[in-house]
């Protein structure tokens, strides 16, 4: 891990400490939603990389 001077935190220190507060605050079922709509969102270009992945080791 990075050394750092003392009263400062590391990227990922940080970005625990954020997720920590989030969960506390909002709870399991916020990550749940917010992972749904990434799906929803995400899903229909994960599929067209996909087809274009197959169509590319057919050639």
């Amino acid at each position: 891990m990075p050394k750092r001077e003392e009263g400062n935190m590391t990227v990922r220190e940080a970005g625990r400490k954020g997720g920590e507060t989030t969960a506390d605050r909002y709870g399991h079922e916020f990550y749940e939603e917010i992972g749904k709509k990434g799906g929803e969102r995400g899903g229909p270009r994960v599929r067209e990389l996909i087809e274009r992945g197959k169509k590319a080791e057919e050639k």
